[in-house]
């Protein structure tokens, strides 16, 4: 494929898939689960993502190819563990794009959420067909006009003299969940080492970008909300359907309310977008190895992009989008996400001997899977059984058809 993204684009990808989804739709439930606590869990859930983020970085300054964890599960763990990773992300994160296409028409139009989220489905899985560099362009404008959106929500909440109150406090069990699914917000730096075939100067580019990503996204999210729980209280937090706006309306800012309901239904844009273009990404290098159908490799000649695999991740995306809820979805997406990232600590983990550098690795593998564990009871169960029937997959084909060692 055509490298054609640098350090600029690299960095507001990530940030459209990071900021879309964890202001608007994991707030809300991470507060439900942490209350006064919340604050904990977002320090715990940013300091396992800057773990996974320097293991990435590491990795695909090796690894300069599509595929992000796939890749580097299987060049230093085996076989298995790279493709136990890209089922892991693919599943996953085919949940988070349903669950950001619902919150699209959840704020879009509430009585047809699940129409309008399968028309943006179509919309943006048509613009990806036709090359990466009109989704970057249009992943720029989606983040500047967010960013706009997220500044004036924090100014109107500072300059109000409005005060919540503050929710029950949680146990340890109720923070860690918390910041499970808060987890789910920081996971947006992976569409960056997915998109590895396609950056300019890999090697360098990809180990900046990550960090630089996530540390503004950390900034964002701890600015707002402090803003938002300054305003409502973590109590009024965990009640909201729509934090930002009730958040706005109790600040004395009504005439907010319609762009903050505009800029959630683009901030998910944004990170729908993001979103199918890492899986589409991660189904082409499995399919390149025969993990999944070959017709899915195939890259267009003249767009230089997935375009089957990028068609059929719209296609599964958009059923999901007519018949999945929200929240469901957010749990789910977390579990898989946090299985990939923890395969991708582990990865890292082999890269030195040196008990410094697996000092990282090794937090990131046991947070991740500390986490996993503590999503609601639902999520794990229900994401067990998907990873379980994936691996079940992996050696049945394994008998049958031969794959990439």
């Amino acid at each position: 494929m055509r490298r054609t993204l640098g350090l600029f684009d690299a960095v507001t990808i990530g940030l459209g898939a990071m900021i879309g989804a964890g202001i608007f739709a994991s707030l809300g439930p991470a507060a439900d689960a942490a209350g006064s606590g919340l604050f904990y869990g977002l320090a715990i859930a940013g300091f396992v993502a800057y773990c996974n983020a320097m293991a990435s970085a590491r990795l695909a300054a090796l690894y300069p190819v599509a595929g992000g964890t796939y890749v580097y599960g299987r060049e230093r763990l085996g076989a298995f563990w790279g493709y136990l990773a890209g089922w892991a992300f693919v599943v996953g994160k085919t949940a988070s794009c349903a669950a950001m296409a619902l919150t699209v028409g959840s704020y879009v139009w509430p009585g047809q959420a699940h129409a309008v989220a399968v028309g943006a489905v179509a919309m943006l899985t048509a613009l990806n067909c036709f090359g990466v560099q009109k989704a970057a362009w249009m992943n720029r404008v989606i983040v500047a006009l967010v960013l706009g959106v997220l500044a004036a929500v924090v100014v109107a909440c500072v300059g109000s003299s409005q005060s919540g109150t503050a929710g029950s406090p949680a146990g340890v069990t109720g923070v860690l969940q918390s910041a499970g699914l808060l987890f789910f917000a920081f996971a947006g730096y992976a569409r960056i080492a997915t998109l590895g075939e396609e950056v300019r100067d890999p090697a360098r580019t990809i180990p900046r970008a990550i960090p630089l990503a996530l540390g503004i996204t950390l900034v964002v999210y701890a600015a707002v909300a402090l803003a938002v729980v300054s305003v409502l209280g973590t109590g009024g937090l965990a009640d909201a359907t729509a934090p930002l706006v009730d958040a706005v309306r109790a600040a004395g800012a009504s005439g907010l309310a319609p762009v903050v309901r505009t800029g959630a239904a683009v901030a998910a844009l944004g990170a729908l977008l993001a979103l199918i273009l890492g899986v589409s990404r991660t189904t082409l290098a499995m399919a390149r190895d025969r993990h999944l159908p070959g017709v899915l490799a195939a890259v267009h000649p003249r767009f230089q992009v997935p375009q089957r695999a990028e068609i059929a991740v719209g296609v599964v995306v958009a059923v999901l989008a007519a018949t999945a809820d929200l929240r469901a979805a957010i749990g789910f997406s977390s579990f898989g996400v946090l299985l990939y990232y923890a395969i991708a600590n582990a990865s890292a983990w082999t890269l030195s001997s040196r008990l410094r550098a697996r000092a990282l690795p090794a937090l990131g593998l046991v947070g991740c899977l500390v986490l996993a564990a503590t999503l609601p009871a639902s999520s794990v169960l229900w994401g067990a059984v998907v990873i379980a029937v994936g691996a079940g997959v992996f050696f049945v084909r394994r008998t049958l058809i031969p794959v990439r060692k």
